[in-house]
């Protein structure tokens, strides 16, 4: 198929490009830095659109004539809410109107189970659970995924909202591996947040199967791995895959203090000007209770199953940070 993939040198932007590859798939990638893709090893294979979410001439450029419109990028740090919403809601309006002038014949946007809001331990949640952001991030995707159910019929779309990603290229589970290797790491709350996760290689080939299954046309869907996870498990398994003669010692921070440390770290930032991903609105997030989800409906519709568990996935990023020099 010919397809368009905005975010392309971004994390998850970056797998899927390499899965659609595999595929055989013709990719156009949006990018901001061309200069990524080459760190990526792409070569000639894929052809680079330089630009935004707000450079429309950009988006009908990458747009013009593609079967399929993977709607990867986003923004997960902001300074604000206006920020966020100009990023993933009229960026997402943006990238909806140059697919729907330029033909395509599919769109697949990645959202968040932010979307969905915090869960219930022992109580993944499937896709009848009603939106309930907790965050400004959250908020933004959701009035994205609004703009996406509105579109006409002329321009079917899906929508995956996956949890928490992992994998090679990641710089969030970077934290994690740098901290588990120097032998302390904090963790917001006691540890026993649990959590839905899935690496990025297995996302990639979730949304491929949500774009290319016509029972998937319409549908919002979930994908995870189907173990669930707690973030104390999170980090001991972390500092199991950097082969440490002992596990990594995990510092609880009770929920006051962490609120307190969240609003001093995004005041500063917001005094510097810069987007953190340590503020006050993202308490809601770390202190909450669980993040899980269920993918059965994406596996009903599509077929599709999570094939890495955390200990492989884990295993294979810290061989991966250590191969590039990032650990």
């Amino acid at each position: 198929m010919n397809v368009f993939v905005t975010g392309g040198t971004g994390f998850v932007g970056a797998h899927l490009v390499k899965a659609l590859r595999a595929r055989g798939d013709t990719v156009t990638a949006l990018a901001r830095r061309p200069a990524l893709a080459e760190q990526l090893g792409w070569g000639s294979d894929v052809r680079l659109v330089r630009g935004d979410l707000a450079d429309a001439a950009a988006l009908r450029e990458g747009c013009a004539g593609v079967d399929i419109v993977y709607h990867v990028a986003g923004q997960i740090a902001a300074r604000n809410a206006a920020e966020f919403m100009a990023c993933n809601r009229d960026g997402t309006a943006n990238v909806l109107e140059a697919a729907r002038d330029g033909g395509a014949r599919r769109v697949l946007f990645v959202s968040s189970l932010a979307v969905a809001g915090p869960t219930t331990p022992g109580h993944p949640i499937d896709e009848t659970r009603a939106p309930a952001p907790v965050t400004d991030y959250g908020r933004s995707k959701l009035a994205a995924e609004v703009l996406v159910r509105a579109m006409p019929p002329s321009l079917p779309w899906t929508i995956v909202r996956p949890p928490v990603v992992y994998g090679e290229w990641d710089r969030g589970t970077l934290k994690i591996f740098q901290l588990a290797r120097r032998g302390v790491v904090p963790v917001f709350g006691d540890g026993s947040q649990e959590l839905s996760v899935i690496h990025a290689e297995d996302l990639a080939q979730s949304l491929i199967a949500a774009a290319t299954s016509q029972a998937a046309v319409g549908r919002v869907y979930f994908a995870a791995h189907p173990t669930v996870t707690t973030s104390r498990a999170l980090v001991l398994a972390a500092g199991k895959a950097l082969g440490r003669d002992r596990p990594p010692r995990i510092l609880p921070v009770p929920a006051l203090v962490a609120r307190g440390v969240l609003w001093a770290a995004g005041t500063l930032a917001h005094i510097a000007g810069r987007a953190s991903l340590l503020s006050a609105d993202k308490g809601n997030e770390y202190l909450a209770p669980a993040w899980t989800c269920r993918s059965d409906a994406l596996t009903r519709d599509t077929g599709w199953r999570a094939q890495v568990d955390l200990d492989e996935g884990l295993r294979r990023a810290a061989n991966w940070y250590r191969e590039v020099g990032w650990l």
